[in-house]
């Protein structure tokens, strides 16, 4: 590791704990603290946080690989995340805060839901938070896979730690820091975290793709090189199946059922700070969604102009930072790249923890803690998740573009006809809550076990969030209707209305 790759990483480092520090000084003197950041999250920093713990490191690992290898038919993916984004902000986000705040201040998705619908309260947060620990395991392991894939490719003769791989020492340090400003600052800590480490995202995906195409002969030159290799790699809809469009594009539906997004809805500052959080968080992810397009595309040209070997194109941010940028440079580029890793790692540790504490601890075990005991108990199961995932990731052939679609699917199709259902519809009843969250978490996770993602019924593969989405959302409209209830809908505050 060169010395200008060392200062910038080590800064970079520097500034995580130090924010880490200042957040546990300002916000972990109770739960609501420790787990909504006091409810006090200012637009940009909720936009922001939102959107980089949304995007990891499959922002710049997992699409940019799939752009490399299949061309601009994967960026219908992305479209469908920009438009399932937009939505979540305009029907989730403003409900949510208000709902949240006003069914005696729920601190979590499961507490909120067990408020909503009292006649199922114990079956909705029991049933949550094992679905939100089994997926966010699955999800934070996809997280340390990129991390480990990080160290592996741009450092393989980093000092390692006994006996173990450059792969597995990379998860081992990934898993670290982030657990060092989780554990002392908690959701303040992760959301101011997770707002440097979206400005850094960003602008390493603005920088790469300009310099990438500069240093590759132009947009011209790239073009040419590309059409030369493959005559469709830069169409939209070669090969692309009314199926496999749908697949794409159903990314963005997951968005309504993400906890360690929604979350972030939950701990803005007020109502009324929502459309601007939604402006900002908007920008950032079209330009960063753009920069990772561009970077797959055009990097997939400099590649082939320069003869260079890709092992694994899910590596090709990093190996581009090698090959064309100074090492200070290369240094900040791979420092966006943890970025990215941890934001997201962090965010889905404490939403995992937050729920086995408030879901789990405080329901099962201790109903009378005190609030001081049940941050130390959040920071115990932020740590025991963090294993649980390492565990996950420790093969060095997983895919972080796999492990982060089957679990975002589970969320999307557990969760997300029951999030909107429940702050839409006044019809709802808890029986529906509980038939749709569990109607949709087996139907991902049966459609996965049976291989009908890859392909289904001698067909293409139809990716497993549409299933779920579909069967969840008729079982919460069947059971609901087959149970009424009147008690379970507090009537929206004027300001809400």
């Amino acid at each position: 590791m060169s010395f200008g790759v060392t200062v910038s990483l080590t800064l970079y480092f520097v500034l995580m704990i130090a924010i880490g520090i200042y957040a546990w000084r300002k916000s972990t003197s109770n739960s609501e603290e420790y787990m909504l950041g006091g409810r006090q999250l200012s637009p940009a920093v909720a936009a922001l946080s939102a959107g980089a713990s949304d995007m990891s490191g499959w922002l710049l690992m997992g699409l940019p690989g799939a752009l490399f290898v299949s061309g601009l038919t994967q960026s219908w993916i992305g479209i469908g995340l920009v438009i399932g984004a937009f939505f979540n902000w305009i029907i989730v986000a403003p409900r949510l805060r208000e709902q949240t705040e006003r069914y005696d201040n729920s601190l979590t998705i499961p507490e909120f839901l067990s408020k909503r619908f009292p006649s199922k309260a114990m079956a909705l947060r029991s049933v949550s938070a094992i679905v939100i620990v089994v997926f966010f395991a699955v999800y934070t392991g996809s997280g340390l896979v990129a991390g480990g894939k990080l160290f592996d490719t741009a450092f393989p003769d980093l000092i390692h730690i006994g006996s173990l791989s450059a792969y597995q020492t990379g998860i081992i340090l990934t898993m670290g820091i982030v657990l060092v400003y989780t554990l002392i600052g908690g959701f303040l800590a992760v959301s101011l975290t997770d707002f440097v480490q979206g400005c850094i995202m960003m602008l390493a995906l603005v920088i790469m793709p300009l310099v990438v195409v500069y240093k590759a002969g132009g947009v011209g030159v790239s073009e040419a090189r590309m059409l030369s290799v493959d005559p469709n790699f830069l169409s939209m809809f070669h090969g692309l199946t009314v199926v496999g469009f749908f697949s794409a594009v159903a990314w963005g539906l997951g968005y309504f059922g993400q906890p360690h997004i929604i979350v972030r809805f939950m701990a803005v500052r007020s109502v009324e700070d929502v459309p601007k959080a939604r402006n900002i968080g908007m920008a950032w992810m079209i330009i960063s969604l753009a920069g990772a397009v561009g970077l797959g595309i055009f990097g997939r040209s400099y590649v082939v102009g320069n003869n260079i070997d890709i092992a694994d194109p899910e590596t090709i941010f990093i190996v581009l930072a090698n090959q064309l940028f100074v090492p200070l440079v290369t240094g900040f580029l791979l420092a966006a790249l943890l970025a990215a890793i941890m934001s997201t790692i962090s965010s889905q540790l404490l939403v995992a923890s937050s729920s086995l504490t408030e879901d789990f601890y405080r329901l099962f075990l201790r109903r009378h803690a005190s609030e001081r005991e049940m941050v130390n108990i959040g920071r115990f199961f932020v740590l025991v998740v963090a294993i649980v995932a390492a565990i996950i990731g420790w093969d060095p052939d997983s895919k972080v573009l796999g492990l982060v679609s089957n679990a975002w699917a589970g969320f999307g199709a557990a969760f997300g006809p029951l999030i909107i259902l429940s702050l839409t519809w006044r019809g709802m009843s808890g029986a529906g809550a509980v038939a749709g969250l569990v109607a949709g978490a087996l139907t991902v996770i049966i459609w996965i076990s049976l291989g009908w993602g890859s392909s289904f019924l001698g067909g293409p593969g139809v990716y497993e969030i549409i299933p779920g989405f579909i069967v969840a959302f008729i079982a919460i409209w069947v059971v609901s209707l087959m149970t009424p209830t009147k008690d379970e809908f507090r009537p929206l505050s004027p300001a809400a209305e």
